[in-house]
């Protein structure tokens, strides 16, 4: 077996999605016009992602001991990804997001995440050859802190790369590129960007803590700084389904990009063409044309 480039330490998750016309009022109900059960867990959709942009992948991550985690990992396997470290927790159940999307593209996610399906410093451990030997391994940050850390030493020769909001300066200065969306972004500079100008300046302040890209959102753009240039994408014409997944889609994208050797430049447009490509459907599950993503 190929030994894995680019490894995702994060959630695999049932995604069950609904499409309603409207969320129903308390005492009534809605008839539910679209229903799609998929491998989801923003790990997986990372790794899923990665794979259709021809990385080779592998996911530590776990899931319970029901008949859906034999599912959730033939899933992975389908799709390319390396699933030998993604552990089966006995006597649990997998976990199971619900995202509930309107015709506005307004999700609400309902989020049964069992305790023992987050991954554990023991199943880090497990894994550490993988993550000595890869070339990026990206840490999905709703992991324990010990976890994301034990991720982060064992992979000490690959570029980190952090999804999410980091729980401590020490995951921060480990990091060589971090990515927040704009709710992460503000809790973790406390600042409100609400425009162009406060991501970028937020953005250096973060640069000056350790990572050496750093991407972040606006409700209207995605803004990516790295030492010495800086790149603002605006929210393009794309007709937004659901924006579950767009996020995942645009990390695993620029991750590929930056080991393909492209400039920051050309794989943060390559990330942000992903993430379109990942919101003008429902649900979180990415469908990455290489053609499509890829700069030319």
């Amino acid at each position: 077996m190929e030994t894995p480039r680019t490894v995702v330490v994060g959630q695999v998750a049932r995604d069950l999605v609904l499409v309603v016309p409207q969320v129903p009022e308390a005492g009534s109900s809605a008839r539910v016009e679209q229903r799609r059960e998929m491998l989801g867990g923003k790990g997986a959709n990372i790794a899923v992602a990665a794979a259709q942009l021809g990385a080779t992948v592998a996911v530590i991550g776990a899931v319970g001991s029901d008949a859906t985690a034999e599912w959730l990992i033939g899933q992975a396997a389908a799709s390319g990804v390396d699933t030998r470290h993604v552990s089966r927790r006995p006597d649990t159940s997998t976990a199971l997001i619900v995202d509930v999307v309107t015709p506005d593209a307004h999700w609400r996610y309902l989020e049964d995440i069992p305790d023992a399906t987050l991954v554990t410093e023991a199943d880090i451990t497990a894994a550490k050859s993988t993550l000595a030997s890869a070339r990026s391994v990206i840490i999905q940050l709703q992991q324990p802190t010990e976890t994301t850390l034990a991720a982060a030493k064992h992979a000490s020769a690959a570029r980190i790369v952090l999804d999410g909001l980091p729980t401590s300066d020490k995951m921060i200065a480990a990091a060589d590129v971090l990515r927040a969306d704009q709710h992460e972004g503000e809790q973790l500079t406390g600042t409100t960007l609400d425009t162009v100008d406060k991501a970028v300046t937020a953005g250096r302040d973060l640069l000056r803590r350790g990572p050496s890209l750093v991407a972040l959102a606006t409700s209207d753009a995605n803004v990516f700084v790295w030492a010495d240039g800086q790149a603002v994408f605006p929210l393009g014409d794309t007709t937004v389904r659901d924006t579950t997944g767009g996020g995942d889609a645009l990390v695993a994208a620029l991750t590929v990009g930056l080991d393909h050797g492209l400039h920051p430049h050309d794989a943060a447009k390559m990330a942000v063409t992903a993430s379109a490509r990942t919101v003008d459907h429902v649900g979180g599950r990415p469908d990455l044309d290489p053609r499509e993503i890829w700069p030319r």
